[in-house]
């Protein structure tokens, strides 16, 4: 099936948008444990902020993207054994290249710092990160499978070509 679209790129954006999504519902930000001081915390553990509930309208931004890329990445996964369309999954690459940039955009922009201490990245940020840095690999995974049968079909037409030797020449 030489020029089919290759079914595991679409899978890698697929898990990608789905790490982006999760990723809005875990910790982003961090508040040290001096700051829980300041404002009377008796145990001193972290405070944490998800980006749900850090991120106002970002967060919407974030869970649209990944929509959009999990329905791009997974609808032609879903037709029959057929070949899937060269054309499937393309616009996986700008939907996880804005991910990326929003992502990049509030880990580098930190919100308002609480009191004196400003807030440092947790987890989901990272994650967050790496799902939109997956989804944009897996729409850019090779875009044909190539069987061994027509490897060495190429490569043998190929050899005389190079060669400069032809048969009954």
């Amino acid at each position: 099936m030489v020029g089919d679209r290759s079914r595991y790129g679409l899978f890698v954006s697929a898990v990608g948008a789905g790490v982006l999504a999760v990723s809005v519902f875990l910790p982003w930000y961090a508040v040290g444990s001096a700051t829980h001081a300041a404002v009377g915390s008796v145990d001193g553990r972290l405070a944490t902020l998800s980006a749900f509930h850090a991120l106002a309208n970002l967060r919407f931004v974030f869970l649209g993207l990944a929509g959009l890329a999990l329905l791009d990445a997974l609808l032609p996964l879903a037709r029959g054994g057929g070949p899937v369309p060269g054309g499937a999954g393309g616009s996986v690459v700008l939907l996880g290249l804005v991910a990326v940039g929003c992502v990049l955009f509030r880990m580098l922009d930190l919100p308002t710092p609480v009191g004196q201490f400003a807030p440092t990245l947790r987890e989901g940020a990272w994650l967050a990160l790496l799902g939109g840095v997956t989804m944009v690999l897996g729409g850019m995974w090779p875009r044909c499978v190539y069987s061994a049968a027509s490897a060495d079909a190429n490569a043998a037409g190929a050899w005389p070509g190079l060669s400069g030797w032809t048969v009954g020449g």
